[in-house]
């Protein structure tokens, strides 16, 4: 019955925060529209890993704030990339073992004060190791997500008479006949009519019709997609180790590139990211309807660039160096609202693995110098605001609600370490300083392994660690 009445409590407070997903953008002062809605998502700001269909790394939710805060969680023996909440509050995660690198789907309920063992978990079939990262809540708050059997799988969370949670699997496409077996979906996203787009590691390119229909475009030989896809009203992003795309369908209802832009991917992958390319999940932002650009950083030799293109048709509008003050490299989406985009820099972080195909790192180790750049858009193109020497651990959320970008700050010396302590951070997107820095961890087990973290309906950051969940509030 404590239960019961704290989730009752919590209901108006989730009501409310919900609702800001229907801020108009003149509520928004000096940021610029938040992205559309996709009708076929869950709430804005909380149904993918980068928030949106567009993955602008915004949320219309207020986070902790400034002030002092307090981190508890339960280690999982797995890291949580995707941390997703629906519009009944429940919050749902998809992590990946540290032993066997399995999938498994876990079910909280944030009423319950902290974390603890979660109400309910799903195992997943293996994959690819970027094969058990990406996924999303539709609009009925089930996990879309596909698995390593190449199964498109929508999976509900139901609460018994008992008063028991439980995760099923409630459809099922089977995609066998069209993803080639040893290839494996990395990203996937609905478009606005609720067809699901994916993108898998080999550079195949399909589209599940909402009747189950299958059609896909081959990318040219030598073309990986190592990171999500992102989408708009009028198109569906994709970048590969080589360009970026932007589709739409065809006349046929099949997937069609509409431009293609190539970008310097330098000579090797880097020390800090996870594929030979751009790490950026492509970003959809602007200052009309949140969708007028789309950008990525490429993966140049020695001096990185914010790539900003015009959606629709794929003009260059700048090519801006960014992370002049940290390392050459970003494994992270760039935050993009209004005229503004803020990016992380991960060059010589040190993940305890990569994808099988990602070849050597040259050097094969650096330190990591972290840094965090804001670059807005002109009449003559693009220029920096400012240049920083942050070392995020996080992917960064910027709060359209309260000001602040969220993240979550690494501590010590340049050559990392396991001693390596971690800090809850606060970054004030306007001037670049660290507002907040406020200690989680001494140790290893609080690596937040450049993860997205996800700002609750009730203000708190639940982050993805490498052994599982870390709740600030």
């Amino acid at each position: 019955m404590r239960i019961a009445r704290s989730a009752c409590r919590l209901l108006p407070v989730l009501a409310a925060a919900l609702a800001l997903t229907a801020i108009p953008s003149s509520a928004q002062p000096g940021w610029g529209p938040i992205g559309p809605a996709n009708p076929h998502l869950g709430p804005l700001g909380t149904a993918t890993m980068h928030g949106d269909a567009g993955s602008s790394d915004v949320t219309p939710l207020a986070g902790p704030g400034t002030g002092w805060v307090i981190p508890s969680g339960d280690p999982l023996a797995a890291a949580c990339p995707t941390i997703l909440q629906g519009s009944d509050g429940m919050v749902v995660a998809l992590c990946t073992a540290i032993v066997d690198r399995a999938p498994t789907v876990y079910l909280f309920d944030p009423a319950k004060g902290p974390i603890g063992p979660p109400a309910a978990k799903l195992s997943l079939t293996k994959g690819s190791l970027l094969g058990g990262v990406y996924a999303y809540l539709d609009n009925e708050n089930r996990l879309v997500v596909v698995d390593g059997e190449r199964r498109l799988l929508r999976i509900s969370h139901t609460r018994g008479s008992d008063g028991k949670w439980s995760l099923a699997v409630a459809e099922n496409t089977d995609l066998t006949g069209v993803i080639p077996e040893g290839d494996a979906v990395t990203g996937l996203v609905p478009d606005w009519s609720g067809n699901v787009w994916f993108a898998t590691g080999a550079g195949l390119v399909g589209k599940v019709g909402r009747g189950g229909a299958v059609t896909t475009h081959q990318l040219p030989v030598g073309e990986r997609v190592a990171n999500s896809i992102s989408s708009s009203p009028d198109g569906v992003a994709v970048a590969t180790t080589h360009a970026l795309y932007e589709f739409r369908a065809g006349d046929s209802g099949a997937p069609t590139v509409l431009w293609r832009a190539p970008y310097d991917r330098g000579p090797a992958r880097k020390p800090g990211q996870l594929s030979w390319g751009t790490g950026s999940t492509p970003t959809y932002f602007g200052p009309g309807d949140g969708t007028e650009y789309l950008t990525i950083v490429d993966n140049a030799d020695d001096q990185v660039h914010l790539l900003v293109y015009r959606a629709g048709t794929g003009e260059l509008v700048c090519n801006q160096p960014v992370l002049t003050q940290g390392g050459p490299g970003s494994e992270n989406s760039p935050i993009g609202i209004g005229r503004s985009v803020f990016v992380a820099g991960t060059y010589g972080y040190p993940y305890p693995t990569v994808p099988d195909d990602a070849g050597p790192a040259e050097p094969a180790i650096a330190p990591f110098a972290g840094g965090m750049t804001r670059v807005d858009i002109d009449a003559d193109g693009c220029h920096t605001v400012w240049d920083s020497k942050a070392r995020s651990a996080a992917v960064p959320k910027l709060s359209a609600a309260d000001g602040n970008i969220y993240t979550v700050l690494r501590l010590g010396l340049g050559l990392t370490t396991p001693l390596d302590g971690y800090a809850y951070g606060v970054i004030d997107p306007n001037t670049g300083e660290v507002t907040a820095k406020h200690p989680m961890s001494a140790t290893i087990v609080a690596d937040t392994l450049q993860m997205a973290g996800l700002t609750t309906a009730s203000g708190e950051l639940w982050q993805g660690t490498i052994t599982g969940i870390m709740r600030i509030r």
